[in-house]
């Protein structure tokens, strides 16, 4: 019980924390990229665990469900470092991010990768997903334009609202046309906003750093499960293939030997028509 209550005792602390973020999330997530000196296990981004190992728990499920012989579109794409990992199992991968600076950095630390690029795209304007089926079948060896692509999405929906969310998925659809399919992952954490950072090491005395740069500059998170997929991706425009719980790594937090879990969820879906 103790416990419980110092840790309801952060709350005026987070209140402060996040008071001077953006309201636009065009701006917050453009100025914190702005501010990104590192990424990786020791950088300043806290859902870059700077390893392959949550991919990893992914790829199963890519190779079961998705054509490999389509290209792939990262939304949300951030520094690029799960658009570099799904470029050794599609043909091509493109990643676009709301941020122009993120896009910037990924294309940095993407450089003398033959088969990745990356383009600013607001995901939930209208019409943002008209066309680059088409761009990524010209770029992609062999060029098929018309069969659509896969789309790959992870932490990007749990942190939008349920319009935003509902226009994403409209402009995956766009990409996915008749053969590709969307993966997605995102965090499903059962909890409030005091039990999910204190869940990520946060504590009266101290807060990790890129946990405290998060709570500063962006939304705050949600969750997305079951429930906020069928809203965003009803069932009288998407198929759903495979659902099913999904562990989401973020940067060593808590212990620095290790990256920190947190509970997730991940679909498998095809626009229906």
């Amino acid at each position: 019980m103790l416990a419980a209550l110092k840790k309801y005792l952060l709350v005026p602390k987070l209140v402060r924390l996040s008071a001077g973020a953006p309201r636009d999330h065009h701006v917050a997530w453009d100025r914190f990229w702005s501010t990104v000196k590192t990424t990786g296990a020791s950088g300043d981004v806290l859902w870059d665990s700077g390893t392959d190992h949550e991919m990893q728990g992914y790829v199963d499920r890519l190779r079961l469900h998705l054509d490999r012989a389509l290209p792939v579109v990262d939304i949300g794409c951030g520094n690029g470092s799960f658009t570099r990992q799904l470029a050794g199992h599609f043909p091509y991968a493109v990643g676009v991010d709301v941020s122009a600076h993120a896009v910037r950095r990924a294309r940095a630390e993407s450089a003398g990768l033959t088969n990745v690029s990356y383009a600013v795209r607001d995901m939930t304007a209208s019409g943002a997903g008209h066309g680059l089926d088409a761009e990524l079948a010209a770029l992609a060896a062999g060029g098929q334009a018309g069969r659509g692509a896969n789309v790959f999405i992870r932490g990007v929906l749990h942190v939008l609202g349920e319009r935003d969310r509902y226009a994403l998925a409209e402009n995956a659809r766009a990409i996915t046309g008749a053969n590709g399919r969307v993966f997605l992952a995102e965090t499903d954490f059962r909890g409030n906003a005091i039990d999910y950072v204190s869940h990520l090491g946060a504590t009266l005395r101290s807060i990790p750093a890129p946990l405290e740069g998060a709570i500063r500059a962006l939304p705050m998170p949600g969750r997305f499960g079951p429930r906020e997929r069928s809203l965003a991706f009803p069932a009288s425009r998407w198929e759903l293939v495979e659902e099913g719980p999904a562990t989401i790594e973020t940067m060593p937090l808590s212990n620095p030997a290790r990256a920190d879990l947190i509970p997730g969820y991940f679909a498998v879906l095809q626009a229906r028509g």
